[in-house]
């Protein structure tokens, strides 16, 4: 793995590339039950992002509420990210990577596996945390309000419109993970967390699995049907992410790798 640059003070753009391609070959192997068990760790975990804008929202200022609460979203994705546990999100670019190296059917298999076992396995444990939280009276009628509210205007919207706005939430996280590549200083990821997705709750883009936690405490508590929530937001959602991570960052940034490999010096 390359981890210091080879000229400047930065990786290139190859060298990142690297630091996703080896990882990732070994990712896309690991036994289905390490990667459902790391998943469904990631889905539960991920809740704490709602939870935290909620209680954001509740405590801020009137004028302050969207800012403080978009400013508190990242924690479930730091403690997701830095615990090592398995995203869907994050994985629109990863096992990409090296489908996009080999270009064969048996890695597309692979990947087609690891994308399944990691949504599966998200989508559990979001739907889990949503049932703990809405059914044990865990939270204080006044949490428990604003995040069913914060919870309605998450998953608002048409499939098209919310397909559409999930593409940049897949865009801003597969990012992350070419980021998250180019340092191992752990303030530094950190820092890259926080500034890929505190924008997704600020501009209301759909992201698929904190969003998932959103949907299923709305189910949990009867204010929409479960049906509504799978097939009006998850489903949208999980659609636009993909289609963001693998078209802006996975295609792009390995056709410039390409494209400098091919090129070679001027």
């Amino acid at each position: 793995m390359a981890e210091h640059p080879e000229e400047g003070t930065r990786l290139t753009a190859a060298q990142i590339h690297e630091n996703v391609l080896r990882p990732a070959e070994r990712e896309i192997r690991r036994p289905a039950a390490a990667l459902l068990c790391s998943s469904l760790a990631a889905g539960l975990v991920i809740g704490f992002s709602p939870l935290a804008s909620a209680y954001a929202a509740l405590t801020a200022p009137e004028p302050y509420e969207h800012a403080l609460a978009s400013a508190a979203y990242p924690l479930g994705f730091i403690f997701v990210i830095m615990a090592r546990s398995e995203l869907f999100t994050e994985n629109t670019l990863v096992p990409v990577v090296p489908l996009l190296e080999r270009r064969d059917l048996r890695t597309l298999r692979l990947v087609g596996r690891i994308w399944g076992l990691l949504l599966a396995g998200n989508l559990a444990g979001t739907m889990l945390f949503g049932l703990v939280v809405a059914r044990t009276g865990l939270l204080r009628p006044a949490l428990a309000a604003e995040l069913l509210e914060m919870s309605r205007s998450v998953t608002e919207g048409g499939f098209g419109e919310i397909a559409f706005g999930a593409v940049f939430a897949g865009w801003l996280m597969a990012l992350l993970a070419w980021l998250l590549a180019s340092t191992t200083d752990s303030t530094a990821q950190i820092i890259f967390i926080w500034l890929c997705t505190a924008p997704i709750s600020a501009a209301h883009f759909p992201h698929s699995i904190a969003g998932a936690t959103d949907a299923f405490y709305r189910a949990a508590l009867g204010d929409a049907s479960w049906g509504a929530m799978l097939w009006g937001f998850v489903t949208p959602a999980v659609i636009g992410n993909a289609i963001g991570g693998v078209l802006l960052v996975a295609l792009l940034n390995y056709g410039q790798v390409l494209a400098d490999r091919e090129g070679g010096p001027v």
